[in-house]
C-alpha cells in the first residue's frame, strides 16, 4: 500500500530527477527506487558495523590470549 506525501525539492534536484527518469519516467517512481536502494545500503552498513564490532571484540580477546601464551613460553625458557 502506498501513502501520499508532499516534499519540496530544489529546481536543480527536480531537473536531475527528470533527466534521469526520462521522458516517460515518473518522479515518484524514480524517488522511490532511489530511496529503496539507500535504505537497503543503510541496513547493510549497520549490519557490517555490527559484524566488525564483533570481529574486533573477538580479535581483542584472542590477541590477549596469544600474548598470555607467549608470556608463559618466554617465562619457561
Amino acid at each position: 500500500m502506498k501513502g501520499k506525501t508532499s516534499i519540496t525539492l530544489s529546481r536543480e534536484i527536480l531537473t536531475g530527477i527528470d533527466r534521469l527518469a526520462g521522458p516517460q519516467g515518473s518522479r515518484s517512481a524514480f524517488i522511490e527506487r532511489v530511496l529503496r536502494r539507500y535504505l537497503r545500503e543503510q541496513v547493510r552498513a549497520q549490519a557490517n558495523a555490527r559484524d566488525l564490532e564483533r570481529i574486533n571484540q573477538a580479535a581483542d580477546r584472542l590477541n590477549t590470549e596469544a600474548a598470555d601464551v607467549l608470556d608463559y613460553q618466554v617465562a619457561d625458557d
